[in-house]
């Protein structure tokens, strides 16, 4: 808006006897508003809001005030969203008699404009007054679900109550078509756009949101647990692609003590095998006989007590002679290295962080089967020439997380992803890295951070497009077309990949030993892929310069970290390496521990702890704070920043030239605070020791 136009509005208002009657005039006889873009209204509304708090005699009160809400009340119902804050706010709505209020909301409501009603509602924070079936039920039948979930957003006792009515509408038999026609002007709502699969998909994603207990939901849980089954089912006995343990543990975890469930369990075991097995499982899951069919309580009467194994070894015969025609892991068991504890992963880093190295990265979690949340990585596997490491993720942010040293972990992975000497292989790498974010805060935003990265997902796409036809494998004896990365291993290595223990409980442990099988098979594949294809990519429809247009090329902020790295080059135990000649041969001035100060980042609360003990002035960032923080007080305090991994490049730049310290999270708290005080020239006294403790 031009100065010209400002200044006139605001002239305008002080000509007036009374400005908020004055803009209500020019509001009511407003006709712009249907344009885009901001009105003139818009802008005469927001300069007046900015001339009053210059002027504040002109505010109103009592009954002038009164009518004028009563005018403006009638303006909110048709002027444009972006008017609505600005005259709640000059005509003081949210003093005004809350009854009133909701009067006027119910006549919106009743007039059948409910995307009004609910806007308003939110804005003068009236939803605890209201019903939340009334007002939200409407917005679900337009397809407003984003103002639905603004409605309750801030309630979580509205929550609840519009989570277990979506719930109720889910029941088997449930007439969505009776609850629409109560409500005016929804009688040709889109009837393919509400239906129960719908309805199920939207109170996961708000369980989800919101955070709520999914057993307030029984229905749509009970579903989803009826399509695992179903699933499951067809995973075993018509792809014939699950082990018999592998199922049996899902489905117990899937069923558990659910009558209901168990119910459908004995009916789907009727179907797929027998009267025998479905009266084993009703054994199992100690079901009364009073609920059984009449065929299968007959057959509970006849069982023995001892455990018959015969399908078990059936099943364990059949796989073992087809286990030939799949992809065969080419290195000894002995070069599979399951790693639980710390001092194990030094042998992983020493052989994966080295420049020029091609590293297969894969992860492994528990099937959530469509739950609530996003899969937590139970094993991560790398893979390099000869050698698989299998870390047990879980077990080794439990071990760092008791030590006081969580950032060990996320830091090796930060350091092998962000490290464009090291060519990473994947498939599916985007969806890999979300996960690995939901397993470890610390690692979010690693797809961007990445470098390096070959995503053979994205290799296999072109691949199938240079096949005419993709084959089915039914001739060698495995029952369904391969697809995903084992259709890559079939058509790159000749053998697909054998998945019967994709579906495993990862998070159970030990592993079996045919899971730790087929998770090194899954990482290892990848480089010998890679290889190949590089060796002689035009015989699978692919580029010569396979390489080059497979790695991607280091953006702008990648190539000024290359420039950075000249002088300040992290080393693989984390380290900065300090390149000039400068630094080395003039150390900083001696300094006393009880002058020199610093702020930890969150990850080096154990360093923090350990140099407040030898006496260093020290401040710790909280795990809840943003790494940046550290940058805010170390400028207002004088303090030097000591992080650890990506966090330095940010930090780094937003203090000045050596106030800021990388430090090696390998190491324990000890070393760490030895490699402090050695780089900053820090002299430590038996006076200094424990000073600051109280």
């Amino acid at each position: 808006v031009s100065q010209q136009l400002k200044e006139e509005i605001r002239r305008g208002f002080a000509g007036l006897e009374d400005p908020l009657a004055g803009l209500l005039d020019i509001l009511e006889s407003s006709t712009d508003w249907k344009g885009k873009g901001h009105s003139l209204g818009y802008y005469i509304t927001s300069e007046l809001q900015l001339w009053m708090k210059e002027h504040p005699a002109v505010q109103q009160s009592g009954m002038k005030l009164k009518k004028l809400q009563t005018r403006v009340l009638r303006i909110l119902a048709q002027c444009p969203a972006n008017l609505l804050d600005p005259l709640i706010s000059i005509y003081q709505l949210h003093t005004a008699d809350r009854n009133y209020l909701l009067g006027h909301v119910s006549h919106l409501y009743h007039r059948g404009d409910y995307k009004e009603a609910a806007i308003l509602s939110i804005k003068l924070k009236l939803q605890p007054d209201q019903d939340v079936e009334k007002m939200c039920m409407p917005l679900l039948f337009q397809d407003k679900i984003n103002l639905m979930e603004d409605y309750v957003g801030e309630y979580p006792e509205l929550q609840c109550k519009l989570l277990q009515i979506l719930d109720t509408w889910c029941e088997p038999g449930f007439n969505i078509r009776d609850i629409a026609r109560q409500y005016q002007g929804l009688s040709r709502y889109k009837q393919d756009k509400l239906n129960r699969k719908m309805l199920s998909k939207l109170v996961f994603r708000l369980l989800d949101r919101f955070n709520v207990d999914p057993a307030l939901c029984p229905n749509v849980i009970n579903q989803r647990h009826l399509r695992t089954l179903n699933y499951l089912f067809y995973k075993r006995f018509v792809e014939k692609t699950m082990t018999q343990e592998n199922w049996t543990d899902h489905v117990q975890s899937t069923v558990g003590e659910n009558q209901w469930l168990q119910g459908h369990l004995i009916q789907l075991l009727i179907s797929y095998c027998d009267l025998n097995t479905a009266a084993r499982w009703a054994q199992r899951c100690n079901m009364p006989k009073e609920i059984l069919p009449n065929g299968v309580a007959d057959e509970l009467q006849k069982l023995k007590i001892q455990e018959s194994v015969e399908e078990a070894t059936k099943a364990e015969n059949y796989e073992e002679i087809n286990k030939k025609d799949y992809y065969q892991l080419p290195i000894p068991h002995a070069n599979i290295h399951f790693l639980q504890k710390w001092e194990e992963m030094l042998q992983c880093w020493e052989k994966v962080l080295q420049p020029g190295q091609i590293v297969a990265i894969d992860m492994e979690w528990r099937p959530s089967f469509g739950m609530v949340g996003k899969p937590r990585v139970s094993l991560l596997q790398i893979a390099v020439k000869d050698e698989v490491f299998l870390l047990d993720l879980p077990q080794l942010l439990e071990q760092a997380e008791m030590e006081g040293e969580k950032e060990k972990l996320p830091y090796f992975i930060q350091m092998l992803y962000s490290d464009a000497a090291i060519t990473k292989l994947g498939y599916g790498i985007s969806g890999d890295l979300s996960s690995l974010a939901a397993t470890c805060f610390a690692l979010k935003g690693m797809d961007k951070q990445s470098q390096g990265v070959v995503d053979l997902l994205t290799v296999d796409k072109q691949v199938r497009g240079s096949r005419k036809v993709e084959q089915s494998y039914e001739d060698k004896g495995i029952r369904q077309p391969e697809k995903g990365l084992s259709l890559l291993v079939q058509h790159v290595l000749g053998k697909p990949l054998d998945k019967t223990e994709q579906l495993s409980n990862w998070e159970k442990r030990p592993l079996r030993e045919e899971q730790i099988i087929y998770a090194a098979s899954d990482a290892y594949c990848l480089l010998e892929i890679y290889e190949k294809l590089c060796k002689d990519p035009a015989s699978f429809g692919l580029n010569s310069d396979l390489t080059k247009s497979l790695v991607g090329k280091p953006t702008i902020k990648a190539r000024a970290k290359k420039q950075l790295n000249k002088q300040e080059v992290p080393s693989p135990c984390g380290q900065q390496c300090k390149g000039s000649e400068k630094e080395t041969s003039r150390p900083p001035a001696p300094i006393s521990a009880k002058e020199f100060s610093v702020v930890c980042d969150n990850m080096l609360q154990g360093l923090g702890r350990y140099l407040r003990c030898l006496g260093v002035d020290v401040r710790m960032l909280e795990n809840e704070d943003d790494h940046r923080k550290a940058a805010e007080i170390a400028r207002q305090e004088g303090r030097v920043i000591l992080t650890s991994g990506l966090p330095y490049q940010t930090l780094q730049s937003q203090v000045g030239e050596g106030r800021c310290f990388s430090v090696n999270c390998s190491e324990k708290a000890k070393e760490q605070a030895l490699q402090v005080l050695k780089h900053f020239n820090v002299h430590v006294t038996l006076e200094d020791i424990f000073s600051r403790c109280q």
